[in-house]
């Protein structure tokens, strides 16, 4: 495994970019039906992407070079690094041809707890919890969350109805997956993709918290299967309702009921299936419970 120390990723001299595209075009060939034609694609970026947090060079990640502060700062919440907005005290994003470094600063005794983790290893774009030295730390116990959000069936299928629409980056290149926050009555407010899946959901995370959200008065959905770190990443910001596309696995369920999350799989606008905790899905009009 590769450390993401300050040499181990190339951050070039000259002058670098001050942002990077979420994707880049290619000619390629296209073949279908017998013909071969030579077409411009739109193809999804995805470079090192380095957290270090006073100097200390945490991880790094597989990621889509857009919302990178969401992402500094939704991974910090949902990973317990820090505890709230105001604990990560500044972010300076520097920039390259084909890498970034996340540069933080957060009280000493949150760094004095990061250092003991170990977690000086590479994160692929599909894996949550790589570079995790110490089991009891990746199966560590969830927290609880409120009572939060309830809604009906018709707020659940019209956001799944609106969410393909949103997603701007996969619609040109159909390899970003999605996060997006849904309000009682099925409106999205806010999305964020990334091709990886758990980055998706930190950005989300990160841009809903700047903003002030209270994650127990609304619903997450995501674009991919319900693992055991996006169970774990959603309730560990209070988030009481998750539905997604693909299936749920086993432990992202015993995480979500010992939770007292409700964890939908299989989302679609015409059906769904609920794995835990079914009484937010109600018939009455959406609302906040009294």
């Amino acid at each position: 495994m590769l450390s993401p120390s300050a040499e181990s990723i190339s951050l070039e001299d000259t002058a670098a970019p001050s942002v990077l595209a979420a994707f880049v075009q290619r000619d390629v060939q296209r073949s279908r039906d017998g013909q071969t034609v030579i077409q411009r694609d739109c193809i999804a970026e995805e470079i090192p992407v380095a957290l270090i947090y006073n100097g200390t060079a945490h991880v790094v990640m597989m990621a889509t070079p857009q919302n990178l502060d969401d992402f500094a700062l939704g991974f910090s919440l949902s990973e317990g690094l820090i505890e709230a907005v105001q604990e990560l005290q500044s972010i300076e994003i520097e920039y390259a041809s084909d890498a970034v470094r996340v540069l933080m600063q957060i009280p000493e005794k949150r760094h004095a707890a990061l250092l003991l983790q170990g977690r000086n290893m590479v994160g692929r774009s599909g894996c949550g919890i790589c570079g995790t030295q110490d089991i009891a730390q990746v199966l560590r116990a969830p927290a609880m969350v409120g009572e939060g959000v309830f809604i009906n069936e018709a707020a659940l299928k019209k956001a799944l109805t609106n969410l393909h629409d949103q997603q701007s980056i996969n619609a040109v290149t159909g390899a970003t997956h999605a996060a997006a926050w849904a309000t009682p009555d099925g409106v999205i407010t806010m999305l964020r993709e990334d091709v990886g899946r758990h980055n998706a959901l930190d950005k989300l995370i990160g841009a809903l918290t700047r903003i002030e959200i209270d994650f127990g008065a609304g619903f997450l959905l995501i674009t991919s299967r319900a693992s055991y770190e996006m169970a774990l990443k959603a309730v560990n910001v209070g988030i009481s309702l998750m539905a997604a596309i693909s299936a749920p696995t086993a432990l992202a369920i015993r995480v979500a009921d010992q939770a007292n999350m409700s964890l939908l799989g299989f989302a679609r606008p015409q059906s769904h299936v609920i794995y835990t905790h079914p009484q937010r899905i109600v018939s009455e009009p959406p609302g906040r419970s009294k």
